[in-house]
C-alpha cells in the first residue's frame, strides 16, 4: 500500500493534520494502536486558544464548537480570600479563549474523517516507522495477525509522549529537557453547574485549586495533591471539602457538589525533545513536548505544531518547496519554549512547593499582587493565555 503521509496517532493533532491535508488533496493514512472508543474516552484539556479555533475552522470542523463551546473573555485569580479578574479581551484587542473539551474536538474530527471516507486503522499493533532518514520512508503494523507495510513520502508522529515515533529516533540524535514537579493534580468531572462562569485559578496555603468546566452543566475541578497520592484515598466528599477550603468564600458557596464520574491524578512535568524533525519523520504535539496544564497549553501547542507542519507540507506538494518542512522544527520549538515558560511561570506562581517555605509563599503573594495591579503584567499574562501569534 502507498499513501503520501502516514500519520501515527489518532488524537486531535493527528486527525487535524489529516483533515487539513485532505482539504488540499493530500492522501493520508492514520495508524492508531488503541481502539476508537479508547481514544474518545481520554479526558483531557478543554481551553482552546483563538488560533486553535481558527485552525479548526480552516479544517471545516468548527460548527459544533461554535454552537456548544463557551467563549471566555477573562479568567480569575483567587488569593487573599478574594477573586481578581483578568480581562483577557480588554488586554488583547478583543481576543478570547473557548471552552470546548478535547474529547469533543476529537469526536468532530473523527466524524469528519469518516464522512470523507478516509482511512484510519484502529488497534494497529507494532506500528513502526522505517527509513525516515532516506527519501523512501515507510511504516509497518500488524492487524488481525497480518503484517502490513505502507510506503509514503512523510511520517507524522502524533502518537503522544509514550508513542513509538520519538522512541524510533536514535537517542544520540535527541536532546531532552525535563522538569518534574513535586506534586500532582487530582481532578474530577461531575455533572454539576460550574462555580463561576469563567475559570478560577486559586493560590491557597493548602495548595492550588482550579475551577473549570466542560459545559454549563458539566464541571471540571482540580486540587493540588502530594506526589504519590492515590485516587482511592480521595472520596468525593473529601474532594469537595478540600476544594471549598481553597476557594474564596463567595466562590466556595457557589460550588454545587455531586457524584464524580471521572477521577484521576495527573503528575505535572515539563518536557521538550529537540529537534522535532528527523529526515522525513516529524514529531507533533505530546510526542515532542509536555507542559503542566496550568497554562492550558497542551492541546493548543499540538495544534500549533500541526499548523507549521501543514504549511510546510502544503508548500512541498503545491510548489515542490522544502523551505517549510526544513523550517518546521525551528518554528515549532520557538513557540513551544514560550509556552513552556508560561506554563512553568503559572505553575510556580500558583502552587505550594514543599521546599520553599514561608519565603516562597511571600514571593508568590507579592507576584500575584503585582500581577493584578499592573496593567503591563496583566497584559503579559493575557497575551500568553489567549495564545501568542504564530
Amino acid at each position: 500500500m502507498r499513501t503520501q503521509v502516514v500519520i501515527i496517532g489518532s488524537g486531535p493533532s493527528g486527525l487535524l493534520l489529516g483533515q487539513l491535508l485532505h482539504g488540499i488533496g493530500v492522501e493520508t493514512v492514520i495508524l492508531e494502536r488503541a481502539s476508537r472508543d479508547h481514544v474518545l474516552g481520554r479526558v483531557r484539556a478543554g481551553v482552546l486558544e483563538q488560533g486553535t479555533v481558527e485552525l479548526l475552522e480552516e479544517a471545516g470542523v468548527a460548527a459544533r464548537l461554535h454552537a456548544e463551546g463557551l467563549p471566555h473573555s477573562g479568567i480569575s485569580l483567587a488569593f487573599d480570600g478574594r477573586l481578581h479578574r483578568i480581562d483577557l479581551a480588554a488586554l488583547t484587542d478583543g481576543r478570547h479563549v473557548t471552552v470546548y473539551g478535547q474529547t469533543e474536538v476529537t469526536h468532530d474530527l473523527m466524524d469528519k474523517r469518516d464522512a470523507a471516507g478516509l482511512t484510519t486503522v484502529y488497534e494497529a499493533a507494532n506500528v513502526t516507522p522505517h527509513d525516515f532518514d532516506s527519501g523512501a520512508p515507510f511504516a509497518t503494523y500488524d492487524k488481525d495477525g497480518v503484517s502490513h507495510r505502507i510506503d509514503c513520502d512523510f511520517i507524522a508522529g502524533c502518537d503522544g509522549y509514550h508513542g513509538v515515533s520519538r522512541k524510533s529516533v536514535p537517542a544520540s540524535a535527541l536532546k531532552i529537557f525535563e522538569r518534574q514537579y513535586p506534586f500532582g493534580w487530582l481532578g474530577v468531572l461531575a455533572e454539576v453547574p460550574p462555580a463561576d462562569h469563567e475559570l478560577v485559578y486559586a493560590n491557597h496555603e493548602r495548595g492550588f485549586a482550579l475551577c473549570s468546566m466542560r459545559s454549563t452543566h458539566r464541571s471540571r475541578y482540580y486540587v493540588q495533591c502530594p506526589e504519590g497520592d492515590r485516587v482511592e484515598a480521595w472520596s468525593d466528599d473529601r474532594f469537595w471539602d478540600e476544594l471549598r477550603r481553597r476557594l474564596p468564600e463567595q466562590t466556595a458557596a457557589s460550588v454545587v457538589t455531586g457524584s464524580s464520574f471521572e477521577k484521576s491524578i495527573a503528575p505535572l512535568r515539563s518536557f521538550v525533545a529537540e529537534p522535532m524533525r528527523f529526515g522525513r519523520l516529524f514529531l507533533v504535539g505530546d510526542a515532542a513536548h509536555i507542559v503542566p496544564p496550568t497554562g492550558a497549553k497542551g492541546l493548543n501547542l499540538a495544534a500549533s505544531d500541526v499548523r507549521y507542519l501543514f504549511a510546510g507540507l502544503r508548500d512541498f506538494y503545491a510548489e515542490k518547496s522544502h523551505a517549510g518542512i526544513d523550517a518546521y522544527s525551528q518554528k515549532a520549538l520557538a513557540r513551544v519554549w514560550k509556552a513552556v515558560r508560561f506554563s512553568w511561570w503559572m505553575t510556580t506562581m500558583l502552587h505550594r512547593f514543599p521546599d520553599t517555605g514561608e519565603f516562597g509563599q511571600r514571593i508568590q503573594e507579592a507576584e500575584l499582587d503585582y500581577l493584578v495591579h499592573s496593567r503591563a503584567a496583566s497584559t503579559a499574562l493575557a497575551e500568553n493565555y489567549v495564545g501568542l501569534p504564530y
